[in-house]
């Protein structure tokens, strides 16, 4: 066979715009109804995605897999009573995904950092929860570089008209973090990075196949969701 060429630029197409497909998948209640079967489909339908995903000489580490779910509040409800950290209600706070190191000295002081910059936005961090993996079934590659995972939960502070003013703020703090860890002589600063900061949505990813994803977060297999009430 010969070697695929892109087609030449022509009318409104142009190779320029060619690049990589993954696969990706929507579940979604027509009726706003939320539910754990809903991420659980969400997930089986990532599992049936598998092979757009990609993996090299381990059949193990993949080229990454993840999901992007709304806030489970009353999953983080309970968790976080657990931990003493106090979330008001939804809606009324962010929370975020740290990737960081695996040296506990570097992550504290990413932590402190962070929190600086939470507070100097007007905002309030309320905690950190530890977000439990099982990489058993992870190969080599991935556990070589494979970050400490944190949940941070921020509380809206006060002047934000609604949660639009509340997600551009979030953005702006990641953004800072961002540039700022790159500053501050942390260990392993490469490794400090926000999959998501959002008062609406979590990503749960990683370098993981389609698989994966499912055993290595657990949370993924024991989140509530309630649906509100019609009167709401």
């Amino acid at each position: 066979m010969g070697k695929h060429r892109m087609p030449k630029a022509q009318g409104l197409y142009s190779p320029a715009y060619e690049h990589d497909s993954c696969g990706v998948g929507f579940i979604v209640h027509l009726k706003g109804n939320r539910s754990h079967q809903i991420v659980d489909d969400g997930l089986t339908a990532l599992e049936h995605l598998n092979h757009r995903g990609a993996s090299g000489s381990e059949p193990n580490t993949g080229d990454g897999a993840g999901i992007l779910i709304q806030v489970p509040h009353e999953f983080f409800r309970r968790e976080c009573a657990a931990l003493n950290i106090r979330l008001p209600e939804a809606g009324q706070y962010g929370v975020g995904m740290l990737f960081g190191s695996q040296d506990e000295r570097a992550n504290r002081q990413a932590m402190a950092l962070f929190t600086a910059i939470v507070e100097e936005e007007g905002q309030h961090l309320l905690g950190w929860r530890h977000v439990p993996t099982n990489n058993s079934s992870v190969g080599a590659s991935a556990l070589a570089v494979e970050p400490s995972m944190h949940h941070v939960f921020i509380a809206r502070g006060a002047g934000l008209a609604d949660d639009d003013a509340f997600e551009r703020k979030l953005y702006v703090i990641r953004k800072r973090f961002e540039k700022a860890i790159l500053r501050w002589g942390v260990k392993d600063e490469e490794y400090f990075y926000f999959p998501s900061l959002s008062c609406r949505t979590l990503v749960y990813k990683g370098m993981l196949t389609a698989m994966q994803l499912r055993e290595y977060f657990p949370d993924l297999s024991c989140l509530l969701y309630t649906s509100p009430s019609p009167r709401d």
